[in-house]
């Protein structure tokens, strides 16, 4: 039976320490599951023989929780959790959410906003020769500075911010298993600035040489053509093959990002996936109605990670980078065989997956020589011309997981990448999708249907989804299977004007797409699409990019799509007005609400003609 590791200071006694190498200290309850970055960093650092407190959400406003393990031997180390505190508890609308996944009994208020630099301070105010290190998603995407959507400010590095000694950035295991090691042999924290992955502080002449140099903290924050050309230096060097040292100064002080680490390799990931997890969250929860993220991931493997995709808005490419790699099959088999196993397995495993689902590879040869091309993507605005699709290795990975005793059913949650399965010559992998794993509902996620748009998100125009569709369509039907398709939708991202969303609630209609929910654009550190939003410059061109702030006018955008919502008719009837498409406020089959005439509404329409193709959100139904 694995055990968790300690979690308070009668844990640590039990197991006959005086005191912990590391104590981690994070923002989400203690789940002890491959999908939770904690539960990855503590095995690993378990695995290479050290001794590991988890410290959970502890209360930034007492040092009770802090002081209870005594110092650590080695260092702090610190994250937010599996999502960035801001967004775990505010909407895009920055309102307070009312329940938080990450923990238990999805009771709000159990960390603090900015987590990672609250926690940093407070051990630094305790303990301040103990080594602090940062890490995850909230300190990666905040290694430079970076536009804050929740104070409508530019903020400098995190590292900075928090006082921290040194930040790892992108997926840690390699990083925190060789400064475990290099501090447990008496380096100081201040001689580890050549770990690749880690990002670090100095005083300005102690810069290094090597590398670029972004513009600095005070042009950025001053600037926001300076700010658009420091994020697309900071995009372009996130490659562990060609990617450069990057340098941003603060002050007196330079911040150093170290090209990133390279990626876990084959067998790297299988010893990682394999490790002893108890694949559950902490017994103390069980009272508190255990810990909600749990449910959705309990029974599903991750196999791949990197994402090629690297889509805009998307902080993968900026945090686990682009470059595909993979578990085996063998190691993929025996944790689904694991899961048979467990007490509470009903028969169904809910994903095999990762950042995209059907990724096995890098997608083409060349990345593993020379890296990811820099400033292009691989399938937007069209695929690559080198671009090698190939799911045979994916396909016999499920039919070999379905066919495990005690297994019924394998599902796919987590993505498809629906414009690089169209590109498959062979078809067996879409057919047996739609004949095995689906279940009743595929998430796609076309994300809107003007080309303009679409090129502002990194994505693939939308006659991809539309061809996507009708063979999805066809494949159910010719399995007698009543499925939908659920594609995601987002209002108001850069680049899309009012005229952008009335031609999406054409597309909807057309296609009797009925979302249920519609996304605004969230504006979260380390993207393109936010250094779009903050600045109106597509960092890639130059040109002013069009973007609404007003909240009104988003709620116009959101609206549209849900247009037949009889609660948003003042709404689209105000959108439509102000697009000055009244050829659309009637009683005819175009319409998209019903009003009384217009005085030039028989010029309207031939004067404003849909510019762009269509696209779609929630349930699609042939």
């Amino acid at each position: 039976m694995n055990s968790f590791l300690p979690v308070n200071k009668k844990d640590m006694l039990q197991r006959g320490w005086d005191e912990a190498d590391f104590v981690y200290i994070t923002g989400d309850a203690y789940v002890d599951h491959p999908s939770f970055g904690a539960a990855i960093i503590t095995r690993v650092l378990e695995a290479e023989g050290f001794k590991v407190a988890v410290l959970s959400q502890p209360d930034v406003h007492s040092t009770a929780d802090f002081v209870q393990f005594g110092k650590p031997r080695l260092a702090y180390l610190v994250t937010s959790g599996n999502i960035d505190s801001m967004v775990a508890h505010y909407t895009v609308a920055k309102k307070r959410r009312s329940f938080d996944a990450y923990t238990a009994g999805g009771k709000t208020g159990k960390r603090p906003d900015r987590a990672v630099i609250a926690y940093t301070k407070a051990v630094k105010q305790l303990y301040p020769e103990v080594p602090v290190v940062i890490g995850g998603l909230e300190a990666s995407l905040r290694r430079f500075a970076h536009y804050d959507y929740w104070s409508d400010s530019v903020k400098p590095s995190i590292l900075v911010d928090s006082g921290a000694d040194l930040l790892i950035h992108g997926m840690g295991e390699n990083q925190i298993k060789e400064l475990a090691h290099r501090l447990n042999n008496g380096e100081s924290i201040t001689e580890l600035h050549d770990i690749k992955g880690t990002t670090y502080a100095v005083d300005v002449r102690e810069t290094p040489y090597i590398g670029v140099e972004c513009p600095s903290f005070d042009n950025v924050k001053n600037s926001k053509t300076e700010y658009a050309k420091a994020s697309r230096i900071q995009q372009d060097e996130q490659d562990h093959i060609r990617g450069k040292v990057i340098k941003q100064k603060h002050g007196k002080v330079m911040v150093v990002q170290n090209p990133p680490m390279p990626p876990l390799t084959t067998e790297e990931l299988d010893r990682v996936y394999e490790l002893p997890y108890t694949r559950a969250y902490h017994p103390m929860y069980e009272a508190l109605g255990g810990v909600p993220g749990l449910s959705e991931v309990e029974f599903s493997i991750t196999h791949n990670r990197g994402c090629f995709g690297a889509c805009n808005f998307c902080s993968i490419a900026f945090h686990q980078g682009r470059y595909v790699t993979s578990r085996s099959k063998e190691s993929i088999i025996r944790e689904a065989k694991s899961l048979t196993e467990m007490p509470d397995f009903k028969g169904y495993i809910h994903d095999i997956g990762g950042p995209t689902a059907n990724f096995r590879r890098p997608s083409c040869d060349l990345q593993k020589e020379n890296g990811l091309c820099k400033g292009k993507k691989c399938l937007a605005p069209e695929p690559c011309k080198k671009l090698t699709v190939d799911h045979s290795e994916y396909l016999d990975i499920l039919r070999a997981v379905r066919q495990l005793p005690g297994v019924k059913k394998v599902f796919i949650r987590s993505g498809i990448r629906y414009d690089y399965l169209l590109k498959d010559k062979d078809d067996s992998f879409f057919r047996e999708l739609v004949k095995y794993h689906v279940s009743g509902q595929l998430r796609v996620a076309p994300e809107h249907c003007s080309a303009a748009v679409l090129d502002k998100m990194g994505k693939p125009h939308i006659q991809a989804y539309i061809d996507f569709s009708k063979r999805y369509f066809d494949y159910t039907g010719k399995v007698g299977k009543e499925q939908y398709l659920v594609p995601y939708l987002m209002s108001s991202h850069p680049g899309s004007t009012l005229d952008d969303a009335v031609e999406l609630a054409l597309f909807l209609k057309k296609h009797r797409i009925r979302p249920e929910q519609v996304q605004d654009f969230y504006p979260t550190p380390g993207t393109i699409s936010t250094t779009m939003y903050y600045t109106a410059i597509d960092p890639y061109t130059m040109q002013e990019v069009y973007c609404t702030k007003n909240p009104h006018e988003k709620a116009l955008q959101r609206a549209l799509l849900q247009y037949y919502v009889p609660e948003n008719e003042k709404l689209v009837t105000e959108a439509l007005r102000r697009a000055k498409r009244y050829d659309l406020i009637g009683s005819g089959e175009k319409c998209l609400i019903k009003g009384a005439p217009q005085k030039n509404n028989n010029n309207s329409s031939a004067r404003r003609k849909p510019q762009r193709k269509g696209k779609g959100k929630r349930y699609e139904k042939r």
